[in-house]
């Protein structure tokens, strides 16, 4: 193995480390607070909605959209340090 593909499978392990704890990140927000602990959020409000609510139907597509720019920030920062940018 060359240092080139030695590099790239750096590469691609950041790329898939970041990856995985976004959407573990994601799928704690949407699943764990949006479903499994809703009926328990349900005591606790955000203004007029209750927070199982407000985790199920905004928090997970705001947390989502917040997931992207993150993504975007730091693959720019790993292209950065791989030396693989355009």
């Amino acid at each position: 193995m060359d240092k080139k593909d030695s590099q790239a499978q750096k590469y691609w392990k950041a790329n898939l480390n970041l990856i995985v704890a976004l959407l573990t990140i994601w799928a704690l927000v949407s699943l764990v607070f949006g479903i499994i602990l809703a009926p328990a959020l349900s005591n606790v409000y955000l203004g007029q909605l209750p927070l199982g609510f407000w985790f199920a139907q905004q928090g997970s597509m705001i947390t989502f959209v917040i997931l992207i720019f993150i993504y975007a920030w730091r693959m720019d920062k790993i292209d950065q340090s791989h030396d693989m940018n355009d």
